[in-house]
């Protein structure tokens, strides 16, 4: 299937950013409710006005996908599994983390299991017939009873609606196994989107989705708590960081003007004299090499336990 020309938004890095499309084609303004979400792990809205959108392939590999690749890399190191194994891969996304296992670990198989159907399509895309893969949320797994011996989970825990559920789902799919997450240090150590939250708090006080307040989920003390109430044993979280380098603030600036997760989706509800003066004020918090490069860190947490 042909994944990415279903209305992402590409553009030049000054214009305003206009509403994406849908698959039907029609323009869709990002704070529009469609009766059904974009995606059913859209987080707690910050005064219910923005939707993240979490849909189109293309446009979130250029904005983050690129990045959760080579942490899914790191995570499955410090992971550490033998060989063999019976893989699930929860909120699959595009397919970072099930395409780094496929390459490193020797599974048996693979499953994944993503609510998003643009997402489906662009993993289904990436990975062809090396993974089977399944249109279905997090608290309700189209899997069997033990069925699985490793479930794991990039960057999406923070973002299901009701993680217990998916907790307890994931204990039944593989009893006696392992589980393994990681989600961005929002707070502090994903560079990148914390100038952009910083940005937009002077710009739009008091209205933007910063993603360090949203989800407190995503600190050691919260996933060990989350993991323990959930009857999970023996839960531990490492750091993992990564360079993210940019060629300069446009190739910086420009992911931002895709549409797909919490600031995109945040700066294009904004009106184009807001948008350029949050792209100012980014510009001047961002320290630049004699060249024009930018260089930043993203860090997770990530976390694992026996089930």
């Amino acid at each position: 299937m042909v994944v990415g020309d279903e209305g992402s938004f590409v553009g030049s890095a000054d214009e305003p950013v206009m509403p994406y499309s849908d698959d039907t084609g029609d323009s869709v303004s990002p704070n529009y409710f469609p009766a059904k979400p974009v995606s059913q792990y859209s987080g707690a809205m910050s005064g219910g006005a923005v939707r993240d959108n979490w849909e189109h392939g293309e446009a979130y590999e250029r904005f983050i996908g690129r990045w959760s690749s080579l942490v899914a890399v790191k995570f499955l190191d410090w992971l550490d599994v033998p060989g063999g194994l019976r893989w699930v891969d929860v909120g699959c996304g595009t397919g970072a983390l099930s395409e780094a296992i496929l390459d490193t670990q020797d599974p048996t198989s693979v499953s994944g299991v993503e609510p998003s159907a643009g997402f489906v399509r662009a993993v289904t895309q990436r990975l062809g017939d090396r993974a089977t893969l399944h249109q279905a949320p997090a608290e309700d797994l189209p899997l069997l009873d033990g069925s699985a011996d490793v479930i794991v989970s990039g960057l999406v825990l923070n973002f299901i609606p009701d993680l217990p559920a998916a907790l307890a789902e994931m204990k039944r799919v593989a009893p006696g196994g392992i589980v393994g997450a990681y989600v961005w240090d929002y707070g502090g150590g994903m560079d990148m989107l914390r100038v952009f939250w910083e940005a937009a708090d002077e710009v739009d006080p008091g209205g933007s989705m910063d993603e360090g307040r949203r989800f407190p989920l995503c600190r050691p003390g919260a996933l060990v708590a989350a993991f323990e109430n959930a009857g999970l044993d023996d839960p531990e979280v490492v750091p993992l960081e990564i360079a993210t380098p940019f060629a300069d603030f446009d190739a910086l600036w420009a992911p931002f003007t895709g549409g797909q997760g919490a600031g995109p989706s945040y700066l294009a509800s904004l009106d184009p004299d807001k948008q350029a003066a949050l792209k100012e004020s980014m510009r001047d918090r961002i320290q630049t090499d004699t060249d024009g490069s930018i260089s930043l860190i993203a860090r997770a947490w990530a976390i694992r336990a026996s089930l």
